[in-house]
């Protein structure tokens, strides 16, 4: 038998159960990963803690995973060709990585980049194709400056690196008082800012003549909006992934996993993230581990923001 954390009814972290799941040989078109790591998302808590239309409990906690192929069922073919037993592989988006071992459509496992880890692996493609879908929407392209808020978060250092890769030019977010944060921005080519009080003025600074040609918001305060707005012409080249109130009532883009076009965007950028990270030029800073049994706990430790890199499971 398998091990799986899973939300029974709609609640909270603390109410979740590490249950005892039977994994069946995978049907046609699937394949069973035994999971080494599993990635950690704010997503991962949010979509459970309350009732979604569409959504039946009990669910099965996680998105993405990196692990090894134990099993092949009938014509399964993955994303990145044929598969074998034995293969290292990154999933995304599935259902249900918290766990030891499950099922998932071959469609969405992809060879693991060999300069990754299993820990950093299983944490690439969710922040990675969510920041690839903001560069597009926005229609950010080389010799650019664009603002991005919270600039040292998962999905703010996937997007200093693409944009680095693309030859945008970033001005970068940070809080006023984390150097470790501003340094962190830097690493990955951009110019931090403080944000608070004056961040508009320190934005122009930064970027020395140049106009600001979008905005990429991952933190949704109404500062964040706020200063894009006055700083970017044209609304429909800021976007946010975490303020979709402010998105409608001010006329800026609002991209997230759960809407259509978004996943069709996100499940098409997955090989061009994996071609970045297996090249080099995508890293993904890993701050902490935890024993998949403390899976409540590293839930909360990243619910409570500014984790300094992301977050794995290990079973």
């Amino acid at each position: 038998m398998a091990k799986q954390w899973r939300a029974h009814q709609p609640g909270p972290v603390e109410d979740w159960t590490f249950d005892e799941v039977e994994v069946p040989a995978p049907g046609p078109g699937e394949v069973t990963v035994r999971v080494r790591a599993a990635g950690i998302n704010p997503a991962d808590a949010k979509h459970v803690a309350s009732a979604r239309p569409g959504v039946e409990f009990p669910v099965a906690i996680g998105y993405e995973l990196s692990g090894e192929i134990t099993a092949v069922g009938p014509d399964a073919v993955g994303g990145s060709g044929e598969l074998a037993i034995g293969d290292e592989v990154v999933a995304f988006r599935v259902q249900g990585a918290y766990a030891t071992e499950l099922n998932v459509p071959a469609r969405d496992v992809f060879a693991k980049p060999a300069t990754l880890s299993h820990a950093e692996a299983a944490n690439l493609l969710l922040a990675g194709t969510t920041a690839a879908e903001m560069i597009q929407v926005t229609r950010a392209a080389e010799g650019e400056t664009v603002l991005l808020h919270a600039a040292s978060g998962a999905v703010g250092v996937s997007l200093l690196q693409q944009a680095r890769v693309l030859g945008i030019r970033v001005i970068g977010t940070v809080g006023p008082d984390s150097a470790e944060s501003a340094e962190r921005v830097r690493r990955y080519g951009g110019i931090p800012v403080a944000y608070g009080d004056g961040l508009e003025e320190r934005v122009v600074e930064a970027a020395a003549g140049a106009p600001i040609a979008a905005a990429w918001d991952a933190v949704g305060t109404d500062e964040a909006i706020d200063v894009s707005l006055a700083l970017v012409a044209e609304r429909d080249r800021i976007v946010t992934i975490v303020a979709p109130q402010r998105a409608k009532s001010d006329g800026i883009l609002w991209v997230a996993g759960a809407r259509p076009e978004s996943a069709r965007f996100r499940d098409i950028a997955r090989p061009r993230i994996l071609e970045l990270a297996a090249s080099g030029d995508l890293e993904v800073p890993v701050a902490r581990t935890f024993p998949l049994t403390d899976a409540k706990d590293a839930v909360q430790f990243v619910m409570q923001g500014h984790p300094g890199g992301k977050v794995a499971l290990l079973p």
